[in-house]
């Protein structure tokens, strides 16, 4: 069942994502949530999240080539885990480690470790 309800969380993600939607993105993090990526530097705290994605969504917006799907998760109460598998066209992909935490509006990614696929 936290499969499901984690993919579409991450669906929404990837429906913001490509339409540019950086507050959109953010706004599917918790407000004291931590994204590490090999991208960029630490985003912590759900507008610097905004403004990394505001950079993200500027270089592949409206290209429809970002895919990611749940490969596993868990759960414990109201924190689970999932790892995400993503790619982006010629932009390769890698998978993401995230930690949710379900608020009362549903599950939010309260941290994300991307890490890339060596090409």
């Amino acid at each position: 069942m936290i499969e499901a309800e984690a993919q579409a969380l991450i669906d929404l993600y990837v429906a913001a994502y490509r339409v540019g939607d950086a507050e959109g993105c953010a706004a599917l993090f918790t407000a004291d949530a931590e994204l590490y990526s090999p991208f960029g530097p630490p985003a912590r705290g759900r507008q610097a999240i905004a403004e990394t994605h505001a950079e993200w969504t500027s270089e592949g917006a409206g290209t429809g080539a970002k895919t990611m799907t749940v490969l596993s998760a868990g759960r414990s109460g109201d924190m689970a885990w999932c790892l995400v598998g993503f790619a982006e066209g010629a932009a390769g992909g890698g998978v993401s480690l995230n930690v949710l935490h379900r608020q009362g509006d549903g599950w939010r990614i309260r941290m994300c470790s991307l890490n890339e696929t060596p090409g």
